[in-house]
């Protein structure tokens, strides 16, 4: 099964959803970009339809943008 990935910035907004996310749906079912360590896979991101973090893209490729951290533009810089 394909993982889901949970994209975000590292803010105490973030770093909170991504807590709730893992305990949802468990560690070993989701994968942890943080652009603040890797802002390789901000077009990745793009194209799976982020436009902001904190976001959660599915299994199934849906985009699950959650609360409101940053946009994509202002991660970055």
């Amino acid at each position: 099964m394909k993982k889901a990935i949970f994209y975000h910035a590292g803010c105490p907004v973030c770093v909170t959803a991504e807590q709730e996310i893992i305990s949802l749906i468990g560690a070993s079912n989701v994968e942890v970009v943080h652009f603040g360590e890797d802002k390789s896979r901000l077009a990745e991101a793009e194209n799976a339809g982020v436009k902001s973090v904190p976001a959660l893209v599915t299994s199934q490729g849906n985009v699950l943008h959650i609360n409101f951290g940053a946009t994509l533009a202002d991660v970055r810089g």
